[in-house]
C-alpha cells in the first residue's frame, strides 16, 4: 500500500534571532539594478520551464506589516507573463469563508498545471494573527500546526513545488516605515491602524512566528527568514531564493522546438531556424 511521504521537521528550525541585518545590505544601484536583470531573467526561465513541463509552483509570503512583502512579489512578477502567475493578497475571510474550514479558501486559490501561485499572507495567519488576535482559540490554532504540516505534504506529494518566505525587519526599520507612510500621500493608503496596533503585541507575534517556524518548517518545505531592513538586498535575496528553490532538480533549459512547427514555418513561410 502507498502511504502519504513522511513529514520531518527541521533541526535547527530558523529562528528570528539568528538573522544579521548588518551585511544584509547592497549599496550600489548599478549593482542592484545589474543583479535585479539576472535574477528576473532566470526567473522567466524557470516559469516557462514550470509552463512546459507543466508543474506547479506556491510560493508563500509571510512578515511584518511594512516588511517588504508586496515590493519584493513585484520584483518576482514584473519580468513574468501574467498568463501564468497569480498572486493572490489575503485578508480577513469573508462570512461564507468564516463558515467553511480555514483551508478552504486557500485551496479554491491553488495554481494549475503550468502556473504559479503567489500568496501574500496565507493559511499561516492560522498560527499567527488569528492566534494572537483571538479569532481561533487555543486548541483550534495549536492543531493547525500539523493540519498545516498534512496540508503541504498534500501538495507536495501530488507534485507541487512549495516555497515559503518571511520577510523579517527590525521594530526600528518597521518604525521608520510607518513615518514614511504616513507622510506619504501615495503611500499612507497602506499604513492601517490595525498595523499601529499590531507593532504594540511585537513581542507576542514573535514567539508565534518562531514557534511557527518550530512546527512547520519542514524537510519538504522549509522556511526561509530574509532580512528585509534593505529593500535592494531583499529583493534580490527573495528572487534569489525562489529561483533557485524552484529550480533545483528541475530542467529550466529551454524546450528542444517541436519539429511540426519547423516544417510548417518553412511550407507556409519560407522560413527555417538559424543555423538550419
Amino acid at each position: 500500500m502507498y502511504l502519504p511521504s513522511p513529514i520531518v521537521l527541521q533541526n535547527p528550525f530558523p529562528q528570528l534571532d539568528s538573522v544579521e541585518f548588518e551585511d544584509a545590505t547592497i549599496d550600489d544601484k548599478d549593482a542592484y539594478l545589474k543583479q535585479l536583470k539576472k535574477w528576473q531573467k532566470k526567473m522567466l526561465q524557470v516559469q516557462q520551464a514550470y509552463f512546459h513541463q507543466k508543474r506547479r509552483a506556491i510560493v508563500v509570503f509571510e512578515g511584518w506589516d511594512a516588511s517588504g512583502k508586496g515590493g519584493a512579489i513585484r520584483r518576482i512578477t514584473e519580468r513574468l507573463d501574467p498568463r501564468g502567475v497569480v498572486v493572490h493578497p489575503i485578508s480577513a475571510p469573508t462570512a461564507k469563508e468564516q463558515s467553511k474550514h480555514y483551508l478552504y479558501r486557500f485551496q479554491a486559490r491553488l495554481p494549475e498545471a503550468g502556473t504559479i501561485a503567489i500568496f501574500d499572507r496565507s493559511w499561516y495567519g492560522r498560527v499567527l494573527v488569528e492566534r494572537i488576535e483571538g479569532f481561533a482559540d487555543e486548541s483550534e490554532w495549536q492543531r493547525a500546526y500539523q493540519e498545516i504540516n498534512e496540508f503541504e505534504r498534500s501538495l507536495i506529494d501530488d507534485g507541487a513545488r512549495i516555497i515559503k518566505i518571511f520577510m523579517h525587519i527590525s521594530p526600528d526599520e518597521q518604525l521608520k516605515r510607518f513615518q514614511e507612510r504616513l507622510n506619504n500621500p501615495v503611500k499612507r493608503w497602506k499604513l492601517t491602524t490595525e498595523d499601529i496596533r499590531n507593532r504594540g503585541k511585537w513581542d507576542e507575534y514573535k514567539e508565534a512566528t518562531d514557534q511557527m517556524f518550530e512546527y512547520t518548517s519542514t524537510e519538504a518545505a522549509p522556511w526561509q527568514i530574509i532580512p528585509g531592513n534593505h529593500k535592494w538586498f531583499a529583493r534580490i535575496e527573495v528572487l534569489k531564493t525562489v529561483v533557485q528553490s524552484l529550480a533545483e532538480g528541475v530542467d529550466i533549459d529551454p524546450p528542444e522546438l517541436d519539429p511540426k512547427v519547423t516544417k510548417a514555418a518553412y511550407k507556409a513561410l519560407g522560413i527555417r531556424p538559424n543555423g538550419d
